[in-house]
């Protein structure tokens, strides 16, 4: 079920693929390289082998989150509601020097959130604790209607820069200094 829904997504989403329609350099480069990289990570492999228990979605999340944290470095990843505890061993790798946490400490480097539990109130709590270089992951932003229009009030929120709709996940930057946008990401 998981391939015919992933293949619905794409075909629904090919205009905007590979970063097609991006005039920023900066962003274009975070989805060409970030999003949408698709050479092998030096530990995707070690980590195949010792996270056995997830699905296909998963682990493409998991190697996006992968990805994210080899790309910011940052010294705590905070994940709220996790599903499982991949997320945050395949984080830990992208950045080994990175402690893992569920509550903000100090400023927000890099952040993780499901939209399951009371995230609502986490969510404004998290927003006291972002600055210029914060990004956040927002799990399950198409759900149903009730996360698709929490999503849309995160687009929004003037706390909030350029976002990218990657319908698995969005992913929030708070630098206020830029351009707003919202990207629509094949992932």
């Amino acid at each position: 079920m998981y391939k015919l829904k992933r293949m619905i997504v794409w075909i629904r989403r090919m205009r905007h693929s590979r970063g097609f329609g991006v005039q920023s350099p900066y962003d274009y480069r975070f989805i060409r390289y970030v999003i949408n990289e698709h050479w092998p990570y030096y530990a995707y492999d070690d980590l195949q082998e010792s996270v056995t228990d997830i699905d296909q979605k998963t682990r493409k999340l998991c190697r996006l989150y992968f990805r994210m944290a080899n790309w910011r470095q940052p010294k705590v990843i905070v994940d709220y509601q996790p599903e499982t505890e991949a997320y945050m061993r395949y984080m830990q790798r992208g950045c080994q020097k990175a402690k893992g946490t569920t509550a903000t400490e100090g400023v927000l480097e890099l952040g993780r959130m499901s939209l399951t539990g009371d995230y609502e109130t986490f969510y404004e709590e998290l927003l006291q604790h972002v600055d210029a270089h914060s990004v956040l992951i927002v799990e399950h932003i198409k759900r149903d209607k009730e996360t698709q229009a929490f999503w849309e009030r995160v687009k929004q929120d003037e706390r909030t820069g350029v976002t990218f709709d990657l319908y698995y996940c969005g992913i929030v930057f708070f630098n206020l200094k830029r351009y707003k946008q919202n990207y629509v990401v094949n992932f």
